[in-house]
């Protein structure tokens, strides 16, 4: 039962895209729109190709914006301002989550491959304001991008977090691979569970994961 497990548990990370808010809002489908056009303008190539060279870089290096750097040498800065830049019109305030977020004890932190000021975005859009006590995006892990270990060492090292039986929360098992080895519980959050290992619990949603923490 995840209540007996976590009962002692004080710090809580999430992940931002497709595990703060369903799959079904389908906000990622424009910065995988903006991904491939960005792709197709720095690369000159059609957008088959760039279409291609986007999930094939997300497959191999973490993130399509990690596969650009090492094998193109593309800045991460222009590209993270113009592939979040989008429309929040998707995502609505949810008080039931924010209650539940809130109920949490212990320390909560946001850990996303994208940018920190977009997270801060979607947070003010989800009506989640002031529950976190801090927001990490990937330039703060110094551009390494979760599965790498180096991503979440950098994180937490600037967190002060101890993993030793923290919390994470993320909708690709990938990611949830390294914060097990650290000894993290771990909780995928996703509508199909994903068999693995390094997967302490699966939930299709964040919010009836968290409903069954209350008291």
């Amino acid at each position: 039962m995840p209540r007996r497990t976590l009962k002692d548990c004080r710090i809580w990370v999430f992940d931002l895209d497709n595990t703060l808010y369903p799959p079904s809002v389908r906000l990622f489908d424009q910065i995988e729109a903006r991904m491939t056009a960005y792709v197709m303008r720095a690369l000159s190539v059609d957008e088959a190709r760039a279409d291609y060279l986007r999930r094939h870089y997300w497959q191999k290096h973490g993130t399509t914006l990690a596969g650009l750097m090492a094998e193109h040498g593309i800045d991460p800065d222009p590209y993270l301002h113009q592939v979040h830049d989008i429309c929040m019109g998707g995502l609505s305030p949810d008080p039931t989550l924010a209650r539940a977020i809130a109920a949490l004890p212990g320390r909560k932190i946001v850990y996303t491959n994208g940018s920190a000021p977009y997270a801060r975005r979607v947070i003010a859009a989800l009506g989640l304001e002031g529950l976190f006590d801090a927001v990490y995006g990937i330039e703060n892990a110094g551009y390494h991008p979760k599965p790498a270990r180096q991503a979440f060492e950098t994180i937490f090292a600037q967190d002060g977090l101890q993993p030793q039986g923290a919390v994470m929360f993320e909708d690709d098992p990938r990611n949830l691979a390294v914060p097990h080895a650290m000894g993290m519980h771990t909780v995928h959050i996703a509508p199909n569970p994903s068999p693995a290992p390094h997967i302490r619990f699966h939930s299709p949603a964040l919010l009836p994961f968290l409903a069954q923490l209350a008291p």
